[in-house]
């Protein structure tokens, strides 16, 4: 079967639809012309879960499983909202300790004030609003590298989580529908039903766009690669709900402990918002032009500095995300709530799922991959035993090879002339 595109002066040339064969050789091509994407993300994934669950068979468990998701939540959403400003070739090293202050705002409103917990969230999401505004603004408008900017907010932010804390003093947070942001899971039945809805809804517009491509004659994936895709989504997700669905509780007579915990829902929610905002608005072509190429974007008739101020406003957004579900993890806050190694590891979550540290090529998704990969370094060597000084060594070193990959597929995609 061949496909004829029509012009107006009669039939033009007649192009073979493509073919899962013709499918992969690209996709080999791509790969070898520097476009690897998440490819090294999720080989590290496998073989790191595959090591682990070797070594300490303890890792494949239900109950570790779900820890996982838990464990690696507030890096991987505060990683979401870096992926916009690494868009753009800045950085955010105040990110960290944004959540802080943001969850030391939610802790004061709902347990100090004693406001309900939808004022509490609203108080914290809005101060990490006000904090992207201020840190977007003195970079685009006033002019200083945003490297000296958030530096100065990473110190002057941890002086405010202190002060906040009155200089040391932790804060609980009891509210129950805080603390089970992190800490419940969702009945059994609702596990499937979202997972049943996650497939229909990216079989739809898998198969929706496939359909429109056709009719337009556009070069589009084969059939069989879009069946492929759903079905491994499906297959995907059948598994974690089933494995997350099975008894955690060592007694069950005292209580029973099984589902998808609540809080990989709200990542997946945020996982497609902000990819649909990067994909398929005007607003996501604007930050990857900026990113590609500042100038060029500008002289399009791209406002640059509200897109710069646009991405840091986003990174503190989610940065305040990332706050409270530490908040409800912990159940308090306390003065180092956001600081240690979070911002360490959510920055090399971003930039070990595949975002570049140059700026013009990352994805959401990127943050998911590499947060999952951080976390089940975290997870696996603290369950053979290794020492915190290991684990960072070991999680440096992954991030030192995910930031060479990178520079190897610039330099890669460049000579090819892919870029």
């Amino acid at each position: 079967m061949t496909t004829t595109v029509v012009h107006k002066d009669g039939p033009a040339a007649v192009a073979p639809p493509p073919t899962l064969g013709s499918h992969v050789s690209n996709y080999v091509s791509r790969v070898r012309g520097g476009d690897i994407g998440a490819l090294p993300a999720v080989l590290g994934l496998v073989v790191l879960c595959t090591v682990f669950s070797i070594m300490r068979p303890s890792f494949l468990t239900a109950g570790n499983f779900a820890n996982l998701f838990t464990q690696g939540a507030a890096v991987t959403l505060i990683a979401m909202g870096l992926v916009f400003v690494l868009l753009l070739g800045e950085i955010d090293l105040s990110a960290g300790f944004a959540s802080g202050v943001c969850a030391a705002i939610l802790a004061n409103v709902v347990t100090v004030l004693g406001y309900p917990w939808y004022v509490a969230v609203l108080a914290a999401l809005v101060t990490g609003v006000a904090i992207g505004t201020t840190l977007g603004f003195l970079v685009a408008k006033i002019g200083i590298p945003s490297f000296v900017v958030t530096l100065a907010g990473f110190l002057a932010f941890q002086g405010i989580v202190l002060m906040l804390m009155e200089e040391g003093t932790n804060i609980s947070v009891r509210d129950e529908v805080l603390v089970a942001i992190a800490n419940r899971n969702l009945p059994p039945v609702l596990g499937w039903l979202l997972a049943a809805v996650a497939v229909a809804g990216y079989a739809a517009v898998q198969l929706l766009r496939h359909r429109t491509r056709v009719l337009r004659g556009l070069t589009t994936d084969p059939i069989a690669v879009v069946f492929a895709r759903i079905g491994g989504l499906a297959l995907v997700l059948g598994a974690a709900v089933f494995i997350l669905n099975l008894e955690r509780s060592r007694n069950v007579v005292i209580s029973s402990l099984k589902g998808v915990p609540i809080v990989v829902p709200i990542i997946a929610l945020l996982l497609i918002f902000w990819t649909f905002v990067l994909q398929r608005t005007s607003y996501g072509r604007h930050v990857y032009a900026v990113g590609g190429n500042k100038e060029a974007a500008r002289r399009a008739g791209i406002n640059v500095d509200r897109i710069r101020i646009s991405v840091f406003v986003i990174c503190s957004s989610m940065a305040a995300v990332g706050g409270i579900v530490a908040a409800s993890r912990a159940n308090s806050v306390d003065p180092n709530t956001g600081g240690s190694n979070v911002l360490l590891y959510a920055v090399g979550a971003a930039v070990i799922g595949g975002t570049s540290l140059f700026g013009g090529k990352g994805r959401v998704l990127d943050a998911v991959l590499g947060g999952a990969v951080v976390a089940v370094i975290d997870n696996g060597m603290g369950l053979m035993g290794y020492s915190s000084g290991v684990k960072y060594v070991v999680t440096g070193v992954v991030l030192l090879l995910a930031a060479s990959v990178d520079a190897f597929s610039r330099r890669r995609s460049t000579a090819t002339g892919n870029r």
